[in-house]
Formats: C-alpha cells, structure tokens, sequence
C-alpha cells in the first residue's frame, strides 16, 4: 500500500524512539535497580507511565505478547523499582545512548517541533498515549525528541490495536497476519511474543474457517483486504495529530529526524527482521 503521511512519519520516528528497546544502557540501567532480564526490563519501563499496574492490564494494552510471558516478567517487577525509578532508569538510558550514538548533535528545532507534535496526538481512548503524555517534559532537547516521539509511537499503536480488535484479531492472529502479509516472520514473533506452535496453529484454524488464510498458510484475497484495512484504519486515526499540526510543520519533523533514523537502521543497531515490522528502504 503507498505510504499515508502518518505511515512516514511512524517511519521517519519510530527508530528514535526504539533506541530505548535496542540500547544496553536501558536493560544496564535497570539491572542496577535489580530488575532481572531483558523482558522484565522491557515490560517494567514501558508500563512505568501506567503506575504499579499488573501483567493482565498490560498484556491487554501492549496486545501483541502472550499473557503468560507478560506475567513472568512483569510478576514482581514492583518489588525491585518503583515506575517512578524506571522512568528515571529509561530517560538515563536513553540520554546515555544518544550522547554517543550522536555526538555533537543539535536536536533543539527537532525537540520543538516534536513536542507541538505530541502535545496534538490524541490521546482520548488511548490509555498508553494519555500516561506518557501525562508525565513532565525534561528539559535536554535529544530527550524532549525522545518523549514526544514516545508519545507520537504510543498513540499510533493505541489506534493500531484499537484497528485490530475491530477486525476481530486476537494478538497472536495479529501476529500471523502481519507476517504473512510480508512482515516479520513467525521466528521473530514466536521469540518476541512467545507465541507456541500450538498457539500459531489455532490461529491459523481459525483464520482459515473464517476464509482469511488457505490451506498452505497464506493469505486470501479476503485475508489481504483485511490487513490492509487495519493498517488504513491505523494510518488514519494517527493522521489527526498529523491534520492539526500541519503540513509545513510535518514535513520538517520528518526531515529533522528522518537522517537520525536512518542511520540507526543503516547501521544495524535495530535488526532489519524487528518485532515493530519497522523495513527500511
């Protein structure tokens, strides 16, 4: 499908703010809190904004995981670090890694605009938008441009679930149908989400009973139609942000960030085949 303006611009933003996932400084940082493993670290940081919540309300929200692996890593997150010291621990990463992966960087007019930007996205309905947007702005440029960005990332991805269940996919089907539709492959979900054969299988039945996927795993014509409405439906709920904020201010940002992601990409520091379905041309 061609890219929509809010298409580009989750591509030109979203490795800036993936920096949080990919960087060491982030899972460093919470293992000084005590925190223990990659997933902990990931789920305990990105659920911070919501408070001390538990892992039924975050595998609901965050979708695409498997429950069972959300409560393993998140069990007893709380009881090594508050969220309020996992969102001191995310920044500090994040500021850290910055600093060296862009030395002598001047982010102040991509700050500026970025924040206009996410102080517009629409958070109303939208829980993991609204806590991130509630939290207060620090005050460095490159992680003003990193929590807006964050911001910008979590509302597009509260309408991107929002899409999914109006279509009628679990999150493992979710999963299934973005990787037959050419994304990540079922690999990387299965290690990513935790997704089992088995778990793939009965999704793949139910899919097929509902004449979404043929007998050889693939998608049908009703399949593709579907998962290119979810990724429209999702491009055009992230555009009202985009709509208000304006053409000219739009299309800066994403010239402004733009080459920072790139060379993100370009250099490997997000794997090409990544859980975000993130390609780069």
């Amino acid at each position: 499908m061609t890219d929509s303006r809010a298409r580009r611009m989750w591509k030109a933003l979203e490795p800036y703010h993936a920096i949080t996932y990919f960087s060491p400084d982030t899972k460093q940082a919470t293992d000084a809190l005590g925190l223990k493993g990659g997933w902990m670290s990931y789920f305990g940081c990105r659920a911070a904004p919501l408070g001390p919540v538990g892992p039924d309300l975050v595998a609901a929200l965050f979708y695409s995981f498997h429950p069972a692996m959300v409560a393993r890593a998140l069990s007893d997150a709380w009881d090594h670090a508050t969220p309020a010291q996992l969102l001191d621990a995310r920044l500090q990463a994040v500021d850290n890694a910055v600093r060296r992966l862009f030395p002598g960087t001047s982010f102040d007019r991509a700050a500026d605009v970025a924040r206009q930007a996410a102080e517009l996205a629409p958070v109303s309905g939208r829980p993991m938008a609204a806590a991130n947007a509630a939290l207060e702005w620090p005050d460095e440029p490159h992680l003003v441009l990193w929590q807006a960005t964050t911001i910008l990332r979590e509302s597009r991805g509260d309408g991107h679930v929002a899409a999914l269940v109006a279509a009628g996919l679990s999150p493992c089907q979710a999963c299934l149908t973005i990787s037959a539709a050419g994304g990540p492959s079922k690999e990387v979900f299965q290690v990513n989400r935790r997704w089992s054969d088995e778990d793939w299988a009965a999704a793949e039945d139910d899919l097929r009973g509902r004449g979404l996927l043929d007998s050889t795993g693939a998608l049908t014509d009703a399949g593709r139609a579907l998962r290119r409405e979810i990724e429209a439906t999702t491009d055009r709920l992230a555009d009202q942000g985009w709509r208000t904020l304006g053409d000219d201010l739009t299309a800066e940002l994403h010239d402004l960030v733009h080459p920072l992601s790139a060379q993100l990409m370009s250099a490997g520091f997000i794997p090409q085949d990544n859980p975000m379905a993130m390609r780069w041309d």
